[in-house]
């Protein structure tokens, strides 16, 4: 049941990517591109997000399991550092210039594209050298 209640919700979260535009680079683009043809759409996407998401943590935070039983992690550090920080400033550079984050490059895959694939090797790249300085 874990299994499949994992792969559906994936599957959820792809198609949405999908259905959003979010799997296309220029969207972000177009998003960050404040001084030529902006593109708000992204952020009607995260506004949607925010208004599924914040009832959906407010309620893991008072529940010590998931509905399908398993423990809820939520993280227990609140102040921003030097390394949230630092990791920040990557992850928006890695956006601005490749115009994926790791859910859309994951999702783009399918594309067959090497321009998700180049990006997703690189994350993972980065993710491997990242641990080294946790």
């Amino acid at each position: 049941m874990y299994f499949l209640s994992t792969f559906l919700i994936g599957l959820l979260f792809g198609v949405g990517l999908i259905l959003s535009g979010m799997t296309n680079p220029a969207k972000v683009i177009g998003f960050l591109d404040l001084s030529g043809h902006w593109d708000p759409s992204l952020a009607l996407v995260m506004g949607g997000a925010i208004l599924v998401a914040f009832p959906a943590f407010q309620l893991a935070k008072k529940r010590s399991k998931s509905l399908l039983g398993n423990e809820i992690q939520l993280p227990k550090k609140t102040t921003i550092d030097r390394k949230l920080t630092i990791g920040a400033v990557i992850f928006g550079i890695g956006w601005g210039l490749g115009g994926y984050c790791p859910g859309p490059a994951v999702t783009s895959l399918i594309s067959g594209g090497m321009s998700p694939f180049i990006f997703t090797i690189t994350m993972l790249i980065g993710l491997l050298i990242g641990r080294k300085y946790q």
